[in-house]
């Protein structure tokens, strides 16, 4: 499927303007940054990587696209033979996917002339600014969960395609499931789900909707036990499933509370390996809230897919480089440094991250034992290079970034990021 029209009118304004006055084969160096995280958060997620440079590589100007731009009078007609034929041919560097990002970090480094780079700004901020955000979030109630399952279920809550991507995000972020089919389609993710309200209102009865669904997935089941009253919900459940019932939900309610009270009764009526899975309206605060509950897993939906408050990770794709002369924004407040970047990250000897230095792509500091260099060769010559994780892999590395934050900075309260950035 084509990517080309992921592009906005004025990035081909620009590119009209630079094909007529002959600059646009000079060779730049565009970047992509956040200047701040979002209110609140001490550190980013790096995701969507994968997705991008897999659009980068379809990136075409399809028969149908030029002559939409023909008709509607987008570009001339020597923008249109140029767009006829562009491939993306330049490389590409950046922080991998699950890697951390913090204010400054120099996330993805775009080798190309001007016009075949500026072409591909709204591409790749829709990508990274979305799964970013969802991941940075989705991180935030993993660590809140400590260890305990969690399912993303939040299809309903966001665009179809958006649905995709953020469960996608979620999972690289360490989240266990989603409910998403499309989502394990495509990129192999777990999936996970039980009957909603809809299939108990369906029967005569609590009982027989219990009965029906036993018959078709097994005792092995999760049964929604909250649709009338939860007690007796719990205690038609396990007569109907017997004590080796796989799980029970509840979606409303004081969810704590309510756990303690699942968890006494499943207990007493023997149902001692039973689950307890939770859902409804939940977000990283509400699941630290829950730490000390007996719940064995979490359902999260509309604040996991819209970014728990945060919907976009504020990135931003700017020219840093013109034939290799620095080129810098100097707007109030949207400032912006020359030159080509890349960065290192400095630990101690215990592995805790110290700091994020950015420094001049020609000026690498020198290293130390314990510090690692961020950016990694992504595309060479328009095609990935080989040998690039894969979602899985995304995830560990995730898991070990998360490791070398500083206690501080994995708190919910408000606070710095958790590992300054230094600029050299």
């Amino acid at each position: 499927m084509s990517t080309s029209l992921f592009t906005d009118h004025y990035e081909l304004t620009m590119l009209a303007a630079a094909l007529r006055d002959g600059t646009a084969d000079r060779p730049c160096v565009f970047e992509v940054f956040a200047r701040r995280l979002p209110e609140g958060r001490r550190y980013g997620v790096v995701a969507g990587t994968g997705r991008l440079l897999e659009a980068i590589e379809r990136f075409r100007f399809e028969p149908a696209d030029l002559e939409l731009l023909e008709r509607t009078g987008v570009v001339d007609p020597a923008t249109l033979a140029w767009l006829a034929d562009y491939r993306f041919t330049g490389d590409v560097d950046g922080y991998p996917e699950g890697e951390l990002y913090f204010p400054g970090s120099p996330i993805l480094s775009v080798r190309a002339p001007f016009g075949v780079g500026v072409v591909l700004e709204t591409l790749a901020l829709s990508v990274l600014n979305h799964d970013s955000a969802i991941a940075s979030a989705a991180a935030r109630m993993v660590s809140a969960a400590n260890g305990r399952r969690m399912i993303e279920m939040g299809s309903r809550r966001t665009h179809e395609e958006a649905a995709v991507a953020a469960a996608r995000a979620a999972f690289l972020a360490g989240f266990t499931a989603t409910s998403n089919l499309e989502a394990a389609r495509r990129h192999g993710i777990p999936t996970a789900g039980t009957c909603a309200h809809a299939f108990t209102l369906l029967h005569d009865s609590e009982e027989e909707a219990f009965r029906s669904q036993v018959a078709a997935l097994g005792a092995g089941t999760t049964l929604l036990v909250d649709t009338y009253d939860i007690t007796a919900g719990i205690k038609t459940a396990v007569e109907v499933a017997g004590p080796e019932l796989g799980a029970v939900r509840i979606d409303s309610g004081d969810l704590g509370v309510l756990a303690r009270q699942a968890r006494d009764q499943l207990d007493a009526l023997g149902a001692r390996n039973t689950r307890i899975v939770v859902s409804g309206d939940l977000d990283e605060y509400a699941i630290a809230a829950l730490r000390a509950e007996p719940v064995d897993a979490y359902g999260v939906g509309t604040s996991v897919v819209t970014g728990s408050g945060a919907p976009t990770a504020g990135m931003v794709y700017k020219l840093v480089e013109v034939a290799g002369r620095p080129v810098a924004k100097r707007s109030s407040h949207k400032e912006s440094r020359g030159g080509g970047k890349s960065a290192v990250r400095r630990h101690k000897d215990t592995g805790t991250a110290l700091e994020e230095v950015v420094h001049p792509v020609a000026e690498t500091p020198e290293l130390g034992p314990h510090d690692r260099v961020l950016p990694v060769p992504l595309m060479r010559g328009g095609t990935r290079v080989p040998g690039l994780d894969a979602l899985a892999e995304s995830r560990d590395r995730l898991r070990a970034a998360l490791v070398t934050v500083p206690w501080e900075g994995l708190k919910l309260s408000r606070g710095e990021p958790a590992i300054p950035t230094v600029f050299r």
